[in-house]
């Protein structure tokens, strides 16, 4: 199979294994490869199991500390001695017992990666693979490989940690080159990854903030792919919530963006490419706010929604952590339980003809303060799907052509039926009356073909 790809039909969604296909995930904080001490296959098999079908890890560029953004039980931040860099780790007298050759290879860390991407491939699980990310404080720059301080190359030897990701031609740029070219190489065969440049690269300035390394990250992919086999593809993460996108890469197929609003989808959606809330968080410990955060934007016309789940952890790989009051997100079972029926709900779509048409959509009565009249995503004249927020009832109208329609209103926290029905509409606005909900409900609306005549 080839590896997953941009819909020919449709390139705002995705074919993966000959179907049109979004992603959807509620996944370990990253440290999935990285930390020894994870569990890999509880992990995998508890996505499987929800029917979620994405997973996001660090390719070990990076690494945090226990406490670091307040976060219990971080995969993110291996035990001393657990962390598994793509750099062979050297025995040395330092304080923390930890520098890297960045001339040689940790082979147990490959192995690792391999058995990562093998096992997700078994279960029909996308690994999005995040090759460095951004250092948001000294502390983490002080234990990171590509630090002149935990290496023994006296590669990465300046205090500005923002030097790191300079385009500038230095021997660390050759040693990020490098590994780049053999996480693809290795990586080639599989069908079931994706590349990520870098994990917040905009929390310096903007979002334009080292593009130019960017760019030379992207080209050097782009460069090792083209004497292999098989061609992958490349996100960029472009800003949290929403933003304009200039200057983007060819290559660039998938545009991410963190805490993404609608407007992340429908302001980028003439570029043609997916888009991803990639990350989710700072909503609380409900499941309420990050669902209704998932269903806009997949309405909206977005392509991926992966949930940051801190129910994972070394302790339970699979899932089942409680979620400590200071975790900047939430998680667990029923979490999961919740965004699988949204993956259900968008694989019934029609995905190659769907596309964001909230201007057939009228809504009547109160809305609570802040909140969308709702959101459409529509094959005109055959398919319409409609999320809307607030209750306990709705009265809305839909701007479709005449003729005979199914409705089935939809609850988005199990996709389980609420009321079905079927109307015969004459043309102009259809109005309708929800049933009566709790938070948000969703509506699908198919067109009814025209009996065949017989004789």
């Amino acid at each position: 199979m080839p590896p997953i790809k941009l819909l020919d039909a449709n390139p705002h969604y995705f074919e993966f294994r000959g179907r049109p296909t979004v992603l959807v995930a509620s996944g370990e904080h990253y440290g999935a490869v990285l930390n020894q001490d994870f569990d890999l296959i509880a992990y995998l098999d508890t996505l499987a199991a929800c029917e979620l079908n994405l997973t996001r890890t660090f390719a070990g560029t990076y690494r945090e500390r226990p406490g670091s953004f307040s976060i219990v039980g971080n995969t993110l931040a291996p035990r001393p001695g657990r962390f598994l860099s793509p750099w062979a780790r050297v025995a040395t007298r330092d304080a923390e017992g930890e520098r890297f050759d960045l001339t040689r290879w940790d082979e147990a860390y490959f192995r690792r990666l391999r058995h990562f991407v093998t096992e997700a491939d078994r279960r029909g699980v996308v690994v999005e693979l995040v090759l460095f990310c951004f250092l948001y404080h000294d502390e983490l720059w002080g234990v990171c490989p590509m630090n002149a301080a935990c290496n023994v190359n006296g590669v990465g030897d300046f205090t500005d940690r923002h030097r790191a990701y300079a385009a500038d031609d230095g021997p660390l740029l050759e040693v990020q080159r490098r590994l780049v070219r053999r996480l693809v190489t290795e990586l080639n065969e599989f069908d079931n990854v994706y590349f990520e440049i870098i994990n917040e690269p905009y929390s310096r300035h903007d979002g334009t903030a080292f593009l130019e390394w960017q760019r030379c990250m992207i080209d050097t992919i782009v460069e090792t792919e083209a004497e292999l086999p098989c061609r992958h593809l490349i996100a960029r993460n472009v800003h949290n919530r929403t933003m304009w996108v200039a200057d983007l890469h060819p290559h660039v197929s998938i545009l991410n963006f963190h805490y993404a609003e609608p407007s992340a989808a429908i302001g980028t959606y003439h570029l043609g490419r997916p888009v991803a809330d990639d990350e989710t968080g700072f909503k609380g410990q409900a499941c309420g706010p990050y669902r209704t955060e998932a269903w806009r934007f997949m309405l909206s016309g977005g392509a991926v929604v992966s949930h940051l789940d801190y129910s994972f952890t070394v302790e339970r790989p699979d899932g089942t952590a409680p979620i400590e009051r200071e975790s900047p997100s939430f998680g667990g079972p029923e979490m999961r339980r919740q965004l699988g029926a949204l993956k259900r709900f968008m694989d019934a779509l029609p995905l190659s003809e769907m596309a964001p048409h909230d201007e057939v959509l009228k809504r009547f009565g109160s809305m609570p303060p802040g909140s969308a009249a709702g959101h459409v995503l529509a094959s005109p004249g055959r398919v319409y799907a409609v999320y809307l927020t607030g209750g306990p009832r709705v009265t809305l109208s839909l701007g479709i052509p005449s003729g005979s329609y199914r409705l089935a209103w939809t609850r988005p926290t199990d996709g389980g039926i609420v009321r079905t029905a079927t109307v015969d509409h004459s043309g102009g606005w259809l109005r309708l009356e929800s049933p009566l909900f709790a938070d948000d409900i969703a509506l699908r609306v198919d067109a009814v073909p025209p009996a065949r005549r017989s004789g």
